[in-house]
């Protein structure tokens, strides 16, 4: 399945103030897109978060999120087992989503990137993208999620867009020097007993989303009064 792979980076995670950071071979520090997504988050969605929690109380809270996390993580690990060509023994648990994914894997191809740390040093941020890859013959950042029942839209997908343009964003960063240049993204989400939904970014959506990621980023490091 891997045709061509990318070089790849060497990072070492580590945790300030209980954020999650990511630490280049040169030792400069650079806040995940996660950290930086829950630290800007709008207030609106920390409330609905809070009604949540208050609704099902924190045990209960708490047991679907790291439900949820075990979940996503063993997909994970499955998707990069096959695009890898590896052995593939698929975990019960994390079968139902592994089959939702039948109808898109099979669309994608000439994969050179899987599972790989990317930097954007100039807006001052880090993460590990899903995937570079073509999808339907089109070059693209491939995303994958996981979820209990279908999304209607984007617009229910909280922050996963946002998450798709940052991952985009360093990846064309990073590679730049190898040619890499996507304008296009895709976001899956795995579903049980139905097949994975396909979100499509092309490049009006992406240049939208990262405008708002960008100014998501200015704020964490506004906050912080400057980067560091």
């Amino acid at each position: 399945m891997v045709s061509c792979l990318l070089p790849t980076f060497s990072a070492k995670q580590t945790r300030l103030n209980g954020q999650s950071y990511y630490l280049d071979p040169h030792g400069n520090r650079f806040p995940s897109v996660s950290t930086i997504l829950n630290a800007t988050r709008p207030a609106e969605q920390r409330e609905a978060l809070m009604r949540w929690r208050q609704r099902v109380g924190d045990d209960e809270a708490s047991r679907i999120s790291s439900t949820a996390s075990r979940r996503g993580t063993g997909t994970h690990k499955q998707i990069e087992r096959y695009l890898k060509g590896h052995t593939i023994d698929c975990p019960e648990t994390v079968r139902p989503y592994w089959e939702s994914l039948q109808t898109v894997l099979p669309a994608i191809a000439e994969v050179r990137l899987v599972e790989g740390f990317v930097f954007h040093t100039d807006l001052g941020y880090a993460g590990k993208a899903d995937c570079v890859a073509s999808y339907e013959g089109v070059p693209c950042l491939c995303e994958w999620k996981t979820a209990d029942r279908p999304k209607a839209s984007l617009e229910y997908l909280n922050d996963y867009p946002l998450q798709v343009a940052a991952y985009w964003g360093a990846v064309n960063e990073c590679y730049q020097s190898y040619g890499i240049e996507l304008n296009h993204a895709v976001l899956v989400v795995a579903i049980p007993e139905m097949p994975a939904q396909v979100f499509w970014f092309d490049q009006d959506a992406i240049a939208d989303y990262w405008q708002q990621w960008e100014t998501r980023v200015h704020r964490f490091w506004r906050r912080l009064g400057g980067r560091f």
